[in-house]
């Protein structure tokens, strides 16, 4: 056995947790806040006690069957940040104290996880947890799609749907940087405001205006490079309807629902358009893929190339308002759950 593989011995610790589980599918109603067994590390995991848990559409997505619960009952939750405080068998990349993020590894709405070592990166001193927490899943999946899906270049431009949201200011942000020009979907004023602070060149309010034609206006007829897409289902025709011949469309999200299957020659017939579906899971295969796109981020943070927007923190307690908030578009940027 590992001698630092141990159990918290606190004299707060105890063998429960609060936390937020799902029995079954449904709305934000079957969220339920419990004591729950905590988690002990198994080999190659380490027990995270976490501070700050980011709230995404993949939870929702869990939360109604979208994607297929692998038991019930399910703590949500993919993305945290917190304090290692028990390592498991072979773990030595991390050690208990370090501060730690994470994606991809269900159980985050918890006082506690136990999260694979290799999902783990430590967070730079200079960089809050509650900051990181907002970053892992959002940040990550902005950095894998401009730098790996689709690499943006100087000078050419890219359309971002759901521009004042938490993947959409900070894909902007990074794309701005990349030296791309950006235009924007977005529902209303206060959220048109948000996506140009974020350095949108153009913002499109798809509530008075249709993108589509505009993105092919603000092109010169030609249309964009890239149609970075998630939104899905009501968004899906008009995207491929903003592309020039052979652009590409990166549809990495279905918040308004799933597309209806497409006929191939549909892409021919709009010109020679290409269609991929990624998701972070196939760009950060390994420890050191991870390390790098979480590395990239916090220094992008670090250095001030990206501002990260917490818009609201909610107790734990409360994820289904949280859940009931995001579902509403009736937020911008990140939310977060505090243990």
């Amino acid at each position: 056995m590992n001698p630092e593989a141990y159990r918290r011995t606190d004299a707060n610790s105890s063998s429960d947790m609060k936390a937020i589980s799902i029995e079954r599918n449904g709305g934000p109603e079957v969220l339920q806040y419990s004591d729950r067994p905590a988690p002990s590390p198994k080999a190659g995991e380490a027990l995270v006690k976490l501070e700050a848990s980011g709230v995404n559409f993949i939870d929702v997505y869990y939360r109604t069957g979208l994607y297929k619960a692998p038991q019930f009952p399910l703590v949500l939750g993919s993305e945290g940040a917190g304090i290692v405080e028990a390592v498991g068998e072979g773990v030595t990349s991390v050690k208990p104290g370090d501060r730690v993020a994470y994606a991809m590894s269900l159980g985050s709405y918890a006082e506690y996880a136990a999260v694979p070592a290799s999902r783990l990166v430590k967070v730079p001193a200079d960089v809050s947890l509650r900051v990181a927490a907002a970053l892992m899943l959002q940040g990550m999946t902005a950095h894998y799609l401009v730098e790996s899906t689709f690499p943006l270049q100087r000078g050419q431009t890219a359309l971002i749907h759901a521009g004042a949201g938490g993947v959409g200011l900070l894909l902007t942000q990074l794309a701005k940087a990349k030296g791309a020009s950006v235009i924007t979907t977005v529902s209303t004023d206060e959220k048109a405001a948000l996506s140009k602070r974020a350095g949108a060149d153009y913002v499109v309010k798809y509530t008075e205006t249709d993108f589509a034609p505009e993105a092919k206006r603000l092109t010169d007829g030609k249309g964009v490079h890239v149609v970075y897409d998630s939104v899905g289902r009501t968004t899906f025709e008009g995207s491929l309807d903003s592309l020039r011949i052979r652009g590409y469309l990166v549809l990495f999200g279905s918040s308004s629902g799933p597309v209806p299957p497409v006929d191939p020659q549909t892409l021919n017939a709009k010109g020679g358009l290409y269609l991929t579906r990624p998701s972070l899971a196939q760009y950060a295969q390994t420890p050191e893929e991870i390390a790098w796109r979480a590395d990239a981020i916090f220094e992008a943070v670090r250095n001030g190339t990206l501002n990260v927007r917490v818009e609201r923190d909610y107790p734990l307690a409360e994820a289904a308002r949280a859940h009931g908030d995001l579902e509403g578009r009736r937020t911008t940027g990140k939310l977060l759950l505090l243990t």
